[in-house]
């Protein structure tokens, strides 16, 4: 397994998120005869030190490919073809049954002779090629990458969309997709939230607040977000919401400085720089603190595989305003608004009726009834794990 994305998880903060959890599930419910081979960045901290109940087989440092940006997508599958036909040869010697290579982010072996089970948490760089295929480097790695997502023995999928994606924009073929649903971090588990009054009161935002908790690129439509609040900022406020939480003022979590400051420029030409708050990369407890606070989560998106923040914020009880695109679509249901992206004039009637007292009710009602889904990150790695003893049991040995 590689794990290089929880060595650098500002690069990769989906694929860090699942990671953790996964592994973390996984060590709290070892398998007999089970054992783990991990693939790392040489220059960075081993995170997988804290795992106290697997059995780790080896590891293996490879030399830090990042810093080719896009060119890694073409090294980064020779490399790995290595580094895991190693792992498995000395697994199998050892008595192993069989030997699989469950794949995360955008890093593949390619013919390693293992079989592949790619965990494909993200379909932007497919479903927007514009955005994700500009350079002939990155056109070249992303259709290695889609060649060898093709091949896998197995691909997980987060939702029923991405596998319908998955199919359409990869030709992966039905048989070979396996639909296993993510679940909230254990921070977001109503037993576990912590008041948000001093998240709010260090924001200095008001009782009430929408929370941005997405990514800060192409796969999201802020712009959209924007000129919805620039409309919102010119009329009265629905009945029943005082004057001085009108118009809805938004927090966007983790944006890095620069986005801050790019963000700050369009906020301000739409006119509703002051409607914004941001608030820095926050601990999972700090987050989930501020999500429960919030009157809505608001996610207006382009490509979404995962639906995780919507997901984790209806874990808590918060209604949900979203782009009807990908996972957000099943996650969110009744315990949201779903209006079709690049529609700021939907978007700002959406934001307008869940920030009123006459639907809200309905809202929150729906988010908590959905609240109390009990999944968990334990049901994900069970399911994992299925996938790979069918996929390992498939192979011949080495």
């Amino acid at each position: 397994m590689d794990v290089r994305a929880l060595q650098d998880p500002e690069r990769a903060p989906l694929t860090a998120i699942y990671l953790d959890a996964l592994l973390g599930a996984l060590d709290a419910d070892p398998s007999p005869g089970e054992s783990f081979a991990f693939l790392l960045a040489m220059d960075r901290e081993d995170p997988t030190a804290g795992l106290a109940n697997l059995q780790v087989i080896g590891r293996r440092h490879l030399p830090p490919t990042r810093v080719l940006r896009t060119g890694a997508l073409t090294v980064d599958p020779l490399l790995l073809r290595g580094a895991s036909a190693g792992a498995g040869w000395r697994a199998e010697r050892g008595g192993a049954a069989g030997s699989v290579y469950h794949a995360t982010a955008g890093a593949l072996p390619i013919a390693s002779g293992i079989p592949v089970v790619a965990a494909l948490l993200d379909l932007a760089p497919w479903t927007l090629p514009d955005a994700y295929q500009r350079g002939t480097m990155a056109r070249f790695g992303q259709r290695v990458r889609a060649r060898i997502l093709k091949d896998a023995a197995a691909v997980i999928v987060p939702s029923v969309s991405a596998g319908l994606d998955a199919r359409r924009v990869l030709r992966v073929k039905q048989a070979r997709l396996r639909v296993i649903p993510l679940a909230s971090r254990m921070a977001f588990r109503p037993e576990a939230i912590a008041d948000a009054g001093p998240e709010r009161e260090r924001l200095g935002l008001g009782a009430r607040y929408a929370v941005y908790a997405g990514r800060y690129d192409a796969r999201q439509d802020l712009p959209t977000l924007l000129t919805a609040l620039g409309a919102l900022a010119t009329e009265a406020p629905p009945p029943g919401v005082p004057a001085e939480e009108w118009p809805p003022r938004v927090c966007l979590v983790g944006a890095s400085p620069d986005d801050r400051a790019s963000l700050s420029r369009d906020a301000g030409r739409a006119g509703v720089g002051e409607l914004l708050a941001y608030a820095p990369a926050l601990p999972d407890d700090r987050l989930a603190a501020l999500v429960a606070g919030a009157r809505i989560l608001v996610q207006p998106a382009r490509s979404e595989a995962t639906g995780l923040a919507a997901l984790e914020a209806i874990a808590v009880g918060v209604p949900v305003v979203a782009s009807n695109v990908g996972a957000l679509a099943e996650i969110v249901g009744r315990a949201g608004i779903l209006v079709e992206p690049g529609d700021p004039a939907r978007l700002a009637v959406a934001l307008r009726a869940a920030w009123g007292d006459e639907l809200y009710p309905t809202l929150a009602g729906a988010a908590a009834e959905r609240a109390r889904d009990h999944r968990t990150w334990a049901d994900v790695a069970r399911e994992t794990r299925a996938v790979w003893a069918k996929a390992a049991k498939a192979a011949p040995l080495l």
